[in-house]
């Protein structure tokens, strides 16, 4: 399954703090970033099981072992490869309109592209939604078509076996991903029409929000058939498909509200002013005694004199082996200020949320000419959304 979604890698919902995916960067394809999560793992795994264990001893019986693990290996890593295509169709077209993308994520469920916006019309949602099915689709034809030229020109069982799932498992792959469900590839096409339609985009985000709900319901109700049937793994496995669907589209319908309620919002109006700083000279075995073992705070400006010059984070701390916290200091662990880590007062919150993401650090910095003035944090977003609910405003 691919979602094609603005930004997953941070993603507010509930009015509670970001959850970010946990991923190591692979490496860079057209300028792309891709990374995977930790989650990616699990199902590759559990395909090369399957494909290793079931799918091709069951279709080819009579080769080796070492055959069908050959096949598993090569049908999985295909497979992920033709995801990774998928979602870099999506990314192409989009940065062919305009919209920035910073990279591309494999995780559990398939990938994600990671874009700093959203399309600004209809016919671009449209578009850059539809590529992912059809790129699908035309890499299912591929594959049809080499298994055909094997079985005609005696290719090995082995090659053609391949083949075969890849065609077999990228068609259904677009017939999923077209599915009117938000926040897959056809509830964002149903999300264009329906914008197209209304001519307004948040009511058809609304739109094509429930349409996901319902179909992520309809998947588990298919599970649970499946469960008390007695093919308990297909039925867990619908079941929590399902969920994720039923979730994943209720969430990105709260990110929106919350970027809009966040629209035109002056950083100074949610930051936390004039916070606890530490020096560049401390070390980080004074930072992590001192300071983090006796606050409840995550990260800390760091300033010399009235100038602040970066920002230190218990996350960066605990990529130091532990035995260089003695001897190294805050001014070469900290993010320094010039690595876009700060914005101003006035600043919006649209662009308070895109240094966040891209800082990756959670929290940034409230400067005015060098001077700190306050900083900002998931958590004070996330208190300040809460204070709207608790007085009766409700989000936009």
């Amino acid at each position: 399954m691919c979602i094609f979604s603005q930004n997953l890698h941070v993603e507010v919902t509930n009015f509670q703090t970001e959850v970010t995916m946990q991923s190591f960067r692979l490496g860079s394809i057209f300028g792309f970033e891709i990374r995977v999560d930790l989650s990616w793992f699990l199902i590759f795994f559990l395909i090369l099981w399957t494909l290793t264990t079931g799918v091709f001893p069951g279709n080819y019986p009579g080769l080796t072992n070492a055959t069908y693990i050959a096949m598993g290996v090569v049908g999985t890593l295909l497979f992920f490869v033709s995801l990774l295509a998928h979602e870099l169709s999506h990314s192409l077209l989009a940065r062919a309109k305009g919209i920035p993308v910073e990279g591309i994520t494999l995780f559990i469920f398939g990938g994600v592209s990671r874009t700093r916006m959203e399309a600004e019309t209809p016919g671009d949602e449209f578009q850059i939604a539809g590529i992912g099915p059809l790129t699908s689709l035309a890499i299912a034809l591929l594959c049809g078509f080499l298994w055909w030229v094997g079985r005609n020109v005696g290719w090995a069982v082995a090659v053609n076996g391949v083949t075969a799932y890849l065609a077999t498992i990228n068609l259904m792959l677009a017939i999923f991903n077209i599915l009117p469900g938000f926040p897959l590839d056809g509830g964002r096409v149903f999300r264009a029409i329906a914008w197209k339609i209304t001519g307004n985009y948040k009511k058809a985000t609304r739109i094509a929000t429930i349409g996901g709900k319902l179909l992520g319901y309809a998947i588990i109700a298919l599970g649970l058939l499946q469960l008390f049937g007695g093919f308990v793994i297909n039925g867990l496995w619908l079941i929590f498909i399902g969920w994720f669907l039923a979730s994943a589209a209720e969430a990105s319908y709260q990110d929106l509200l919350i970027r809009s309620t966040l629209e035109g919002v002056p950083a100074r109006e949610l930051m936390t002013p004039y916070p606890e700083t530490v020096t560049p000279n401390l070390s980080l075995q004074q930072l992590v005694d001192e300071y983090f073992m006796h606050r409840r705070y995550h990260g800390f400006p760091v300033a010399e004199g009235d100038r602040v010059v970066g920002i230190i984070t218990l996350n960066r701390v605990k990529d130091i082996p532990r035995e260089q916290w003695a001897y190294q200091t805050v001014r070469e662990t900290m993010r320094p200020i010039e690595d876009g880590v700060s914005v101003r007062p006035e600043e919006k919150m649209s662009n308070v949320l895109q240094k966040m993401e891209e800082s990756q650090l959670r929290r940034v910095l409230v400067t005015k000419n060098g001077s700190l003035q306050g900083i900002i944090t998931a958590g004070d977003i996330a208190r300040w959304l809460q204070r709207r609910r608790d007085i009766g405003e409700e989000m936009a």
